[in-house]
């Protein structure tokens, strides 16, 4: 486990990585009242949230953005397993700083998350979605950056600005994710679905048969929570697949590229180098 603290202005960064070969349980508190939000990377580690005599489980957790409120009494325990790994990335602020944000954020706090800046609880739930592609990148920076020093800290800044430009952005949509709501345990499944059958998936309808949803109704609900078309999202899961094959020395590019389930070589280049603006036979 690796739990970092960065502060930018009044928000305290706290990045969270883990990794392990049997199963274990981490739990973590914050010394006074805070308003956050959690923004988890590619692991997919287990989460519970316990204050008092409640918790609210999340299993879950791939490309979640959480806001919440919390105070001393509420613990975060995060379950780590060798197939569910921690890359959490946290920005949060204590209550006593919201006045004191910079280029009124502290406004744009009090205004999209009211119910987090006077809570009625020791742990209150804000709203809560899938990020989009361009979030999950920046999320994926924070955990895979080499720069050091000033440098790295003027790349954390402009990082973070972005990624909450992003997340209030994103609020605006709440009211249609909100609608597909009674859907997520179905588009969830569809989520693994895709995951575990990355070089081979199935095809919408045998995906709508496996869920119950017709394929409208699965295209547009899946977009409305996950922010991208299906195969647009598989596609991404993909590259990013192989750009840790080929980053961490497990395979060539032409075994990544066959590996995530594309026959051409040319064609798996050029959606690299679209996707992350250098082809893959530039990773070093």
């Amino acid at each position: 486990m690796t739990r970092d603290f960065i502060h930018i202005n009044d928000f305290v960064i706290l990045v969270e990585e883990a990794d392990s070969l049997t199963k274990e349980v981490d739990s973590c508190y914050f010394d006074e009242p805070i308003v956050a939000i959690a923004f988890y990377g590619s692991g997919n580690v287990d989460l519970s949230v316990k204050y008092g005599s409640s918790h609210k489980d999340f299993t879950y957790t791939k490309g979640l953005a959480l806001s919440f409120y919390a105070d001393e009494k509420v613990e975060f325990e995060h379950t780590v397993s060798p197939r569910k790994s921690l890359k959490c990335l946290v920005v949060a602020t204590a209550l006593r700083n919201l006045e004191h944000l910079p280029n009124q954020e502290g406004e744009i706090f009090s205004e999209l998350l009211g119910a987090l800046v006077k809570p009625k609880d020791h742990y209150v739930e804000g709203p809560s979605f899938f990020m989009t592609p361009q979030m999950e990148r920046i999320v994926d920076a924070f955990f895979s950056n080499s720069y050091i020093g000033k440098t790295k800290m003027m790349f954390y800044r402009s990082q973070i600005t972005a990624l909450l430009s992003h997340f209030f952005g994103q609020l605006a949509l709440l009211p249609e994710k909100d609608s597909s709501a009674n859907y997520r345990d179905q588009l969830n499944k569809v989520r693994d679905i895709l995951l575990d059958n990355i070089e081979d998936p199935p095809s919408l309808s045998e995906l709508s048969k496996e869920i119950g949803l017709n394929t409208t109704k699965l295209k547009k609900e899946f977009k409305a929570i996950f922010g991208v078309p299906v195969f647009k999202y598989l596609q991404n899961e993909r590259l990013t697949s192989a750009h840790t094959l080929i980053s961490e020395g497990q395979a060539t590019v032409q075994e990544a590229a066959w590996q995530v389930g594309y026959d051409s070589l040319s064609s798996f280049s050029n959606a690299f180098a679209k996707k992350f603006g250098y082809r893959p036979s530039q990773i070093k």
